[in-house]
């Protein structure tokens, strides 16, 4: 217990002496506007790059809609924050985006996830293409493919950071419970997780749900920061971003994910000047990858602490602590 204590008041420590070192870059504006942007930028990838993952990563479900469930916070919290330009408009309008969201997900997720591998993929990019679609034909509620201009800038770096650290403890602590622990049996094996009493399909359900949420979140804080939405921003390449980012990462790995976000976040800030080449080498680096970490950055492993309070394990490990 003192053990546990002991480690994740280092983890609090690590995180508040982390934001402090932002604030104080910020401030002294050594990280300038552009610098704060891509910091932005960096973070909603992390969000993303976890929905992915848990989807992916955890339940073995091959997803390729979590730009669908961004568009919809997006979509939420510019139609919303257009009739009511408050703080408390922006947060209302995130809630709505969830809600609408989970109904989407669980409409299209109690049919479609008894499929598995490709199909799924192909089923969920059709879903997410169904709700682009609607959205281009959304009249003036969403100005069709010309999209919406002028949101006003609720999202702010400390309320992304705030919402990382939230989600990334929230996921971890999920990840450890019971349910959690049947999550990850479903991906080893559906038919032994069945077997001993696992409901399939509901664990399924519940894990593409929570995807659902996180990206909602990730799109209304998107449109917070960048003021525009248009519907091209979330194409099939747009959840292929992400995807890239849970695998590189390594699936099933949550420090992997925000490892690997940051790495693209900052190579990406240095291929601003040879856009034409950032999918070539950004493919390059997916396929270097592949051949010598076949499972990510970290694969299912996580960056833990304990090893400063018990020397005779790594820094590395299975699972998380």
């Amino acid at each position: 217990m003192k053990k546990n204590l002991k480690i994740n008041l280092s983890w609090l420590a690590l995180i508040v002496v982390l934001f402090g070192i932002l604030e104080f870059l910020a401030t002294t504006n050594i990280l300038n506007l552009y610098y704060i942007q891509i910091l932005m930028g960096i973070g909603i990838s992390i969000l993303m790059g976890l929905g992915t993952n848990l989807v992916l990563g955890f339940s073995g479900q091959f997803t390729l809609g979590q730009a669908g469930f961004m568009a919809i916070g997006a979509y939420a919290t510019a139609i919303i924050t257009q009739q009511n330009p408050t703080y408390g408009g922006f947060y209302f309008s995130m809630l709505v985006g969830i809600v609408i969201a989970v109904l989407v997900a669980l409409v299209f997720g109690i049919p479609t996830l008894r499929l598995k591998g490709d199909y799924l993929a192909i089923a969920t990019l059709g879903m997410a293409e169904i709700i682009r679609i609607v959205i281009v034909n959304g009249g003036d509620l969403t100005n069709g493919a010309a999209g919406l201009t002028g949101i006003l800038p609720y999202t702010t770096w400390p309320v992304i950071f705030i919402f990382v650290v939230a989600i990334t403890i929230l996921i971890l602590n999920f990840l450890r419970s019971s349910i959690g622990r049947q999550v990850i049996s479903v991906r080893e094996d559906e038919i032994a997780a069945e077997a001993m009493g696992v409901n399939i399909t509901r664990m399924k359900v519940l894990i593409f749900v929570m995807g659902a949420i996180i990206s909602a979140i990730a799109g209304s804080l998107y449109v917070g920061y960048i003021g525009t939405v248009v519907p091209k921003d979330f194409t099939i390449m747009k959840s292929i971003d992400y995807l890239i980012i849970a695998v590189l990462g390594g699936l099933g790995s949550i420090t992997g994910t925000i490892l690997a976000a940051i790495v693209l976040g900052i190579l990406n800030m240095f291929l601003q000047n040879v856009s034409n080449l950032r999918m070539i080498i950004y493919s390059l680096a997916l396929i270097l990858v592949m051949i010598f970490r076949p499972g990510g950055l970290l694969g299912t492993k996580e960056f833990t602490l304990s090893r400063f309070f018990n020397k005779t394990k790594g820094a590395i490990i299975n699972g998380t602590s």
